[in-house]
């Protein structure tokens, strides 16, 4: 099915078809010169003898090579001779001649290789990055880029990544021999203690700063039938016991209870890894989590957090992520101009990306031209195709009109020796 071409630029083409014009022009000139000169000598002979020759043969070539030249697009004078406007005709033959030619000539694995290799794209990365301005440039358009991304995540397409993606997999993938494990590295390495002592600081300090609430707390507790001065110096005497343990705990690494935190940890870690109750209690335990409301509006909340965050610093040209970024960019550039090897390898891997993305889709490629052509109407086609060749066909019929006269010279010289 025939189709539009693309719309082309109106002053280009008023420019083209304007020199088509003129280079036509030339070429009927010297037509006509041919045929005045051919006329004002016919019957000569001598000198002009040879002159009627050459313009007789020059009359020939212009009007053969102006055939020649108007067959590609129509018809001569509208006859519908046989083997003309062969582009109107033809252009799905010759859509599919040029895709083969491309194919077969252009898109070569060594053809593409040598190219790739020869462009040295990684010098010329680095290069372009090593100045300052164009360092500035990749930031600030990447967190241009950035930002845009960012706002395009919409709220319910997290929720949707949650639900859909994140919860069903957590599902499915069991807790306890993970947890087991994160835990049990945690105890080898002594990472706990620092959680430990940070929960150690805070239940210290929150006992000395909240008596009140302690002794509320407590006094629920309290027989009914003990007298209040008892029970509140029970009260006060188990508030500074609390205290001086917390802070002994605090004050002694080696600390009893620190020890049997410890042991009682490993026993978990173990038990997470090898008790079947254990692990039951561990996945029950996930599955309520994961029921529960609040892990979707959590999950949003941080990733509003993180957005808002993001967004303030790549909008800030001084903000730590743009600085960031400028800083490794500019480690980029230095070890791309450096570093032979790495440019090396990077410059085989663009050759290798190339040579692999025309492996699978050379193919398609080239068949977007005969795809392209086949839609193109036949006559539009033939006439923009002249348009922007058809100034330099012109010089076929310029010098068919001259080499032929000099033929039609030679011809006729070659005629009076042998008489």
């Amino acid at each position: 099915m025939s189709g539009p071409l693309i719309p082309s630029d109106p002053s280009a083409d008023a420019v083209r078809r304007s020199a088509l014009r003129r280079m036509r022009t030339v070429a009927v000139s010297l037509l006509l010169l041919a045929a005045a000169v051919y006329v004002a000598t016919l019957g000569e002979d001598g000198f002009w003898g040879f002159v009627n020759a050459g313009a007789e043969a020059s009359m020939v070539g212009a009007i053969a090579d102006w055939f020649a030249v108007t067959a590609l697009f129509k018809h001569p004078l509208g006859l519908p001779i046989p083997h003309t406007a062969l582009i109107p005709k033809r252009k799905d033959d010759l859509g599919k001649g040029l895709e083969q030619f491309v194919g077969e000539n252009f898109l070569q694995e060594d053809i593409i290789r040598e190219r790739v290799l020869g462009v040295q794209i990684a010098q010329r990365v680095g290069d372009w990055l090593a100045v300052p301005a164009n360092a500035e440039r990749v930031v600030t358009e990447g967190s241009e880029i950035a930002a845009l991304a960012l706002g395009k995540v919409r709220d319910d397409h997290i929720e949707a990544l949650v639900t859909e993606a994140l919860v069903p997999r957590f599902r499915e993938e069991p807790i306890a021999p993970l947890l087991g494990g994160l835990l049990a590295e945690a105890i080898r390495d002594d990472l706990h203690h620092g959680l430990v002592d940070l929960m150690l600081e805070e239940m210290h300090g929150w006992l000395l700063a909240n008596p009140d609430t302690v002794h509320e707390v407590l006094g629920e507790r309290a027989p009914w039938w003990a007298p209040d001065s008892v029970n509140t110096y029970v009260i006060n005497r188990l508030h500074l016991e609390m205290v001086r343990w917390l802070d002994e705990i605090r004050g002694n690494p080696d600390h009893r209870a620190r020890k049997a935190l410890d042991s009682m940890l490993g026993q978990l870690a173990d038990d997470l890894l090898a008790n079947p109750a254990t692990q039951e209690r561990a996945e029950r335990l996930k599955d309520r989590v994961l029921d529960h409301p609040a892990v979707i509006a959590s999950a949003v909340s941080l990733w509003q957090a993180l957005r808002k965050a993001l967004l303030s610093s790549l909008a800030d040209p001084s903000g730590a992520v743009r600085r960031r970024l400028l800083v490794e960019v500019e480690g980029a550039s230095t070890r791309l101009r450096s570093d032979a090897p790495l440019r090396e390898r990077l410059d085989r891997m663009a050759a290798d990306a190339a040579v692999f993305a025309v492996d699978r889709y050379g193919a398609e490629l080239t068949a977007v031209i005969t795809h392209t052509i086949e839609r193109w109407d036949g006559k539009e086609a033939a006439r923009r195709i002249e348009l922007h060749v058809g100034r330099d066909l012109q010089f076929i019929r310029i010098n068919g009109t001259i080499v032929g006269g000099l033929v039609g010279v030679l011809i006729h010289t070659i005629s009076v020796v042998l008489h």
